[in-house]
């Protein structure tokens, strides 16, 4: 079985593109939510606190926004923390896709696939792209953030060009292309390449 990774920038429709693909009937792990599930872990926590105290604490738990505030503008402390969910991460997917049967291929998404070097573990690359100021705006709305919240995370991404350079396959999402034909041509193309 073929492990696809799917990668893009913050803002640049991932997700939906991933959503298409499911209902093609391919099996999709997340990584971001699955990141975000390991940092209620107690051990994860634990792990966090010693290398960031207390201050990142809010009832117990990890607040995300202050670990953001701070990692978004460290990249040294970035590593740590990647260091920290990365391999946990990368369990998760190893114990989900053992449980994946019966399908040609399996989708691996997440934000920083090639920033992490996840990106050679995979038999193909799709990156999903769109304009930055349209990406700027998409997560604005979405999350509720300011325009600096939006620029502090993707200073920490490559730039798409870059990306698009080592990618298999591309989604252009700048509205200019209907998703679903470009997802369909992709997964004719990954059915066609099956092992």
């Amino acid at each position: 079985m073929q492990k696809i990774g799917l990668t893009g920038n913050i803002g640049s429709g991932k997700t939906l593109v991933s959503r298409i693909f499911q209902t093609f009937g391919i099996p999709v792990f997340e990584a971001d939510r699955e990141a975000r599930q390991i940092l209620l872990s107690p051990d994860v926590i634990r792990k966090i606190v010693a290398v960031f105290g207390t201050g990142i604490l809010t009832d117990e738990k990890i607040d995300r926004k202050k670990l953001a505030h701070i990692v978004f503008n460290d990249p040294g402390l970035l590593r740590k923390l990647n260091d920290i969910i990365h391999p946990a991460v990368r369990g998760k997917f190893d114990l989900w896709s053992e449980n994946q049967r019966d399908v040609p291929y399996l989708i691996y998404e997440a934000a920083v696939l090639f920033e992490s070097g996840h990106y050679r573990m995979f038999d193909a690359i799709i990156t999903v792209y769109a304009d930055e100021k349209e990406r700027i705006e998409r997560v604005m709305r979405r999350d509720n953030m300011t325009r600096e919240m939006v620029l502090e995370r993707m200073k920490n991404q490559w730039p798409d060009a870059q990306k698009i350079a080592l990618s298999d396959y591309t989604v252009n999402n700048n509205g200019s292309l209907l998703l679903i034909p470009q997802a369909e041509e992709i997964h004719k193309s990954l059915l066609n390449r099956k092992k």
